[in-house]
Parts: structure tokens; sequence; C-alpha cells
């Protein structure tokens, strides 16, 4: 794994860094504790470690994610527009980097591979001196990295993970979460589900084998068994499938009626081409319609799977096409930039990229424990999705959640998904000790020094 040092350098605005003036805060929270934790930023600049999957089966999320975090980079440094700087309801952040220092940032290619994250993260820290890390599209890499950052005594601001285990058995003190998890998708969809196709079915599961797949597939299993659906068979396909015929045969002979796919990035483009090519959409089984099921979705995801996507539900966790004024400030940074709209994972990063540049604004230093501290119980707007809180308990994020589905007839190559609903974050909030979310501990935070 090679990293390579990038700088984007904007307009530097002057003004005084937003703090914690006038408090008498604990020694870790003052602007002066820049001693005593790893890699303190030397000089006028800060280092963070983008570490995404440039390679493997979610490498198109990953390009998406590096794009938004150049992006983020641009307007912390106060080049740009600013984007979601105008709308966030913390005014901490003022275009002059973070804490007066500039943004500097090294990558790394997760490869969606566990153990080439976790090195690449690794060197980044030892190596480039990364004061945080954040990224990835896979919940075992989120994961992985998580467990590194903390014994290395760095933040890490989680990208693009699903699985319950990132905020439940795995999660850490000094990892957060902004995206949603299993449970929130299973709760999302199962009202909407049985509505549109009632209360009696068969359901049918086929899930990537990994940690993310099976949270996932026992999230949409207890939601949709509650609602009274009996589940035929889960069987288990590996990450590196790419043909997925020999799993969609056995469908056709189990009695079910739907078909769930547990799978994400490239597995589900794969799994969901092999189903249509076996004609299970044009099919009645039990007297109904045969229906498919995508938990998790995604734009680029939808892009990949083209006409096969129409009226199929899903969940995701932000569209380009909300209305709020943080997610259209996100939409004209990045279309402007870029020429396209972001993906979910995108708008992930971008958040996570200035949730954790905030965080030290408050916190007055870059020092983990500050920045733990900052974060912990706090609630803000202007990000997209509605009101959002980072819950002390566990690190996860709490904030609406969308269902959609495949667009019938899209005016673009974009315009593939359309929202059905906007789950309101009561629907999917669960009690710290959901037994979805049961073993493990947040433990401390390590600063690293």
């Amino acid at each position: 794994m090679s990293n390579s040092k990038l700088t984007r350098r904007g307009l530097i605005k002057t003004g005084a860094v937003a703090g914690a003036a006038g408090l008498t805060l604990p020694t870790y929270l003052r602007a002066d504790a820049h001693a005593g934790y790893l890699n303190a930023p030397q000089g006028d600049t800060v280092t963070l470690g983008f570490n995404v999957p440039q390679s493997g089966p979610y490498a198109d999320e990953g390009a998406d994610e590096l794009r938004a975090y150049e992006l983020a980079v641009e307007h912390l440094n106060g080049g740009g527009d600013g984007g979601m700087m105008n709308t966030f309801t913390s005014k901490a952040l003022q275009g002059n980097g973070i804490l007066g220092k500039k943004v500097e940032y090294v990558t790394g290619d997760t490869q969606t591979k566990s153990d080439a994250a976790r090195a690449s993260a690794k060197s980044m820290i030892e190596k480039d001196g990364a004061v945080m890390i954040t990224g990835g599209s896979s919940s075992g890499v989120a994961v992985a990295v998580q467990a590194l950052c903390q014994e290395a005594g760095v933040i890490f601001m989680a990208g693009l993970t699903h699985s319950n285990d990132t905020t439940g058995k795995d999660k850490r003190a000094n990892g957060f979460r902004h995206f949603f998890n299993s449970y929130m998708s299973g709760a999302a969809l199962a009202p909407v589900l049985k509505n549109a196709y009632g209360s009696d079915r068969k359901a049918y599961h086929l899930t990537a084998d990994y940690n993310w797949g099976y949270t996932t597939e026992e999230a949409v299993k207890s939601s949709t068994e509650a609602m009274g659906w009996e589940t035929v068979n889960a069987v288990k396909t590996p990450l590196t499938q790419t043909d997925f015929s020999s799993y969609i045969a056995p469908v056709l002979q189990s009695g079910a009626d739907v078909l769930v796919l547990n799978h994400y990035g490239g597995n589900m483009v794969n799994s969901l081409t092999n189903a249509v090519q076996f004609g299970l959409r044009d099919k009645q089984v039990n007297g109904k319609n045969f229906e498919i099921i995508v938990p998790l979705y995604s734009r680029l995801m939808a892009k990949g799977a083209g006409a096969n996507v129409k009226g199929i539900f899903g969940s995701t966790n932000w569209h380009w096409s909300l209305t709020d004024e943080g997610s259209k400030a996100f939409v004209q940074s990045f279309g402007t930039k870029y020429g396209f709209p972001p993906s979910q994972a995108a708008h992930t990063c971008y958040v996570q990229a200035l949730l954790y540049a905030d965080a030290c604004e408050r916190a007055g230093t870059f020092n983990p424990c500050g920045v733990v501290e900052a974060l912990e119980g706090f609630e803000f707007d202007g990000m997209g999705n509605g009101k959002t809180l980072y819950r002390a308990d566990d690190h996860q994020c709490f904030k609406d959640v969308l269902v959609v589905k495949g667009k019938e007839n899209p005016t673009s190559e974009f315009d593939l998904l359309e929202i059905v609903e906007v789950t309101p974050v009561e629907q999917v909030t669960y009690a710290p000790d959901h037994p979805q979310f049961a073993g493990g501990s947040l433990g401390t935070c390590n600063p690293g020094a």
C-alpha cells in the first residue's frame, strides 16, 4: 500500500477560532492542550487519513468518498462555497482549517479487506502522522480499523458501515458512526413492505458472508417475522462471489415468494442481475407476484443494476433529492466540482470530516479525549436527514431514515431511486442494550500517549 500526500489550498479566511472561551474546562479541553496525545500537529498544518476502497467490490463507493473528502478539505480550508458549513447549526468552523491549522491529507486503499485496511491505516498513523482516520465502505473493514484506531490512540470517524456490530459488540470509545445501521433498515422497511406486499409472505435470504450481512439478515428477519412473514431459508454467499446463478436456482424450488438480497455494491448488482435473468420478477408463487428486496440501497448500486432495480424497495442513509437546506447546499457544491450528484457514501464521508473538525474547534484541541467529549451527546441540524444526535452510550448517530424504491421512469442515469417514506428517527431508535447490539463495551478514550 502506498500513501500519497495531497494538499488542496484555498483562500484562507481570517478570524478568531471558535472554541470554549470563558469556560473552565478540563485540561484536555483547553486550546493549549496540544501535548500528551499521539500525532499532536506540529507547525501550521494537520494531517487527516482518508482510508477508502480504491479497489475491490466497493470501489465505486470509495471513489465517491474520496471526492467528498477532497471537497470537505477544500471547504475547511476556506475554498469553494463552504457547502454544509453554511447550514450546519454549529458555527464553530471558520474556514481557516482546524484550530487555525491548514488541513492536509493522506489516502489509503482498503481493498475492501480488513487486513489491507488496517495496514493502510497503520501506515497513515505511524508514517504520516494522521491524527484522525476516516472512510471505508465495508463493516468488516470499519470494525477492524476502528479497533486499530482505539489501540493507537486516534479518532476513527466511520464512513459507510451498516452492520449493527460497528456500534454494537465492536463499539469503541475512539470511534463514531454517522451512517445508519441494519436494525434501522429493518425498522424502517417493515411497515412499508407490509403495506405493499401484505403480512403473509415467505422470504428467502441470500446474505454476504461477513458481519454486515449477518446483522442485516437478522434485522430484516426480525422485523418481517414480527409482522407475520415466514423465513424459508437463509444462505450465506462469499464476498468475492461474482456469479450468483447457483444460489438463485434453489430459490425457485423453495416455495418462497420474496427474495431478500443482503448484498451491497458489486455483489448486489450481480445477484440482482442473476435473479432477473432467472425470471424471478416475472413469476407468481403462492398466488402472489414474486418480489425482491434490497435492504441497503445506494444510487451507485442502482446505476450498476440498471432497469433491474425498477420497483424494488430498500433503505438508504441519504439521497441527493432531499430538499432540506443542508442537502441542497452539499448537492450544489459537489455537483459544481464534479459534474454529477453525490452518493450516500459521499454524503456520509463529507459530514464525518466536518463533524470531526467541528468537534476539535468546540473542544479547543486535537486531543482524542477532547474530541470524544465534544461529540458524545452532540445534537445538531443542517447536515441532511433533519435533527441528529450522536448518542453518548454507543457513538451511534440517530436521524431520519429513508425508504426508497427503484424509479419506474427515471429521467437520467442519476435519477434512479425515489423516496417512498422518510421514516422519523423515533421509529428507528432503540435502547443501547437491545439484543441485536448485545455484548462489547465502549471502554474509555485512548489519547495514544
